[in-house]
């Protein structure tokens, strides 16, 4: 519920024990997000490549409490599933299947 009142619509930074929430005050979350994003990007442009649709699997840029950049895989079952088997047909760096 929100109001009209002074500081109801406060992100939270001043409040006691902010640090311990969803943003640190003084962390660079966006350098890290900017990392991960093309990194997704370049993920997604692969699956794109391998005929994914975007909806069905992709790749989506994040960061973690300390600001460092994160990817993380989002999709349907069966489209991840689809691409697990994928990646286990894939040569290992032996050069056989894994």
């Amino acid at each position: 519920m929100t109001g009209s009142g002074e500081g109801w619509l406060s992100d939270g930074l001043d409040a006691p024990g902010a640090d311990s929430g969803l943003w640190v005050s003084g962390v660079d979350y966006i350098g890290g997000w900017r990392e991960a994003r093309e990194t997704a990007d370049r993920l997604n442009r692969a699956l794109l490549g391998l005929g994914f649709e975007v909806p069905a699997v992709r790749a989506v840029a994040s960061t973690n409490e300390d600001g460092r950049g994160v990817v993380r895989l989002t999709g349907w079952p069966g489209a991840v599933e689809h691409l697990a088997r994928l990646l286990e047909t894939c040569p290992d760096r032996d050069g056989g299947a894994s």
